[in-house]
């Protein structure tokens, strides 16, 4: 199985699009990811101006990044590190409900719990808070592996 730095290098997303900045525990039952948003971001010019808040979309994509780091880590005793770069996953269901605001300048600390893998298709309980432990979101995502050329 992969380290918690191999399964990072590993994420597919790259910035500006990539809202896992590391990978802090990983193991075949979850993953733990951190991710701090930086002020010169490119969706709070508009998001809002003079009042800038993460889109709720960036925080789910940040649940979802992580849950697929848990599948990378997962498919990894079954794929080589270069079969596994010709992967994304895809999301296909989010339930998730949002307690508070994430601004710029917090970091965020991002826990997936595989509720089932199977058929490389993953579903997992997400849970996003600050990392004061304050809660910012909460609920389930799943995804499937998509090979990139077919």
């Amino acid at each position: 199985m992969l380290t918690a730095a191999e399964v990072f290098e590993l994420v597919p997303q790259k910035p500006p699009f990539r809202f896992v900045d590391r990978i802090v525990e990983v193991d075949a039952e979850h993953v733990v990811s951190e991710y701090t948003l930086r002020h010169d971001e490119f969706f709070y010019a508009g998001h809002f101006p003079d009042f800038p808040v993460t889109p709720g979309v960036i925080l789910l994509e940040a649940m979802c990044q992580t849950a697929f780091a848990l599948a990378i880590h997962l498919l990894s005793s079954e794929l080589s590190a270069d079969e596994i770069r010709r992967l994304v996953m895809m999301t296909t269901e989010s339930n998730v409900e949002f307690a508070r605001v994430v601004r710029p300048g917090e970091t965020v600390r991002v826990r997936a719990r595989k509720v089932f893998w199977r058929k490389h298709k993953l579903k997992a309980d997400v849970e996003l808070t600050l990392t004061d432990g304050t809660a910012v979101a909460q609920g389930t995502v799943g995804g499937m592996k998509v090979r990139r050329d077919g």
